[in-house]
C-alpha cells in the first residue's frame, strides 16, 4: 500500500527535531523539512519556491507547519496542488496578527529581533542561577539552533509584512492553544481547533495530543 506523503515544517529559527515526539500512522510517511537560507530581499513566493524545488518530492503532499511554518505552507500550497494543510500555533492570515505585530511593523522593529537576542543565548546559559532557567537554555539551543542573522532578519520582516486576507484556499485544519503568547488565541478566528492551557511550543510538550488524534486531523 502506497504510503501518504506528510511534509513538517518547523517553526522560527526551530530544527526538525521540534518533531521528535509525534508518532504517526503507518500509512502516513514522514518527510522533516528544514530552513534554507534567504537570499538578499527575497520574496516569500521565491523562498518556496526553491523550497518545493528542494525539498517536496511528491504530488499532493499533507503539509503541516508550526508558526511561521504554518505561513510558509501557505503559501507553499499556492504553488503546488496539496491534500492538506495542518496549522498549529500559526495565524490563517495578517488580521490575526496581534497589535504588538503591528507595531513592530510600523516602527520596524525588526530591525532590531530577533538576530541581536539570539547572539547572547550561549551567554545567558553560561550565567544562569536557576536550574529552570539553565533547562529552558539547554531545551532552547536544542531546538532552536537556526541562528543565522539573514535568515533571522529576513524571517522577521517577511512574517511582519505576510499578507493574506483569506482563509487558505485548501482544505485546511488550525490547531491552537490557548495559552499561546505568540500569537494569543483571542485575535485567532473561527475555525480552529482549541487545545487548552497549550503554549506556542506544543508540538512538543503536548505531542501525545496529536498523536491520539491523528485520524481525526488528516480526515479530507
Amino acid at each position: 500500500m502506497k504510503k501518504i506523503p506528510v511534509y513538517m515544517m518547523p517553526g522560527l529559527a526551530a530544527n526538525p527535531k521540534i518533531f521528535e515526539f509525534l508518532k504517526l500512522p503507518d500509512k502516513y510517511e514522514v518527510h522533516w523539512m528544514k530552513w534554507i537560507i534567504p537570499h538578499p530581499d527575497e520574496s516569500i513566493q521565491n523562498y518556496t519556491q526553491r523550497l518545493i524545488q528542494e525539498q517536496i518530492h511528491h504530488s499532493l503532499p499533507i503539509l503541516l507547519g508550526v508558526s511561521f511554518g504554518g505561513i510558509i505552507i501557505q503559501e507553499i500550497s499556492k504553488q503546488i496542488p496539496v491534500k492538506k494543510l495542518i496549522l498549529v500555533s500559526t495565524v490563517k492570515t495578517h488580521k490575526e496578527f496581534s497589535p504588538f505585530f503591528k507595531k513592530a511593523l510600523r516602527y520596524k522593529l525588526y530591525k532590531f529581533f530577533p538576530s541581536r537576542a539570539m547572539a547572547y543565548v550561549d551567554l545567558m546559559e553560561k550565567f544562569a542561577f536557576t536550574q529552570r532557567f539553565k533547562q529552558k537554555m539547554k531545551l532552547y539551543q536544542k531546538y532552536m539552533d537556526v541562528n543565522e542573522k539573514n535568515y533571522l532578519d529576513w524571517s522577521i520582516k517577511t512574517i511582519l509584512h505576510w499578507q493574506q486576507n483569506d482563509f487558505p484556499a485548501t482544505d485546511f485544519i488550525h490547531i491552537h492553544g490557548t495559552n499561546d503568547k505568540v500569537f494569543p488565541v483571542k485575535y485567532i478566528r473561527e475555525p480552529y481547533t482549541k487545545i487548552e492551557n497549550g503554549r506556542h511550543d506544543m508540538i512538543i510538550f503536548r505531542a501525545n495530543w496529536f498523536n491520539e488524534r491523528w485520524e481525526e486531523i488528516f480526515k479530507f
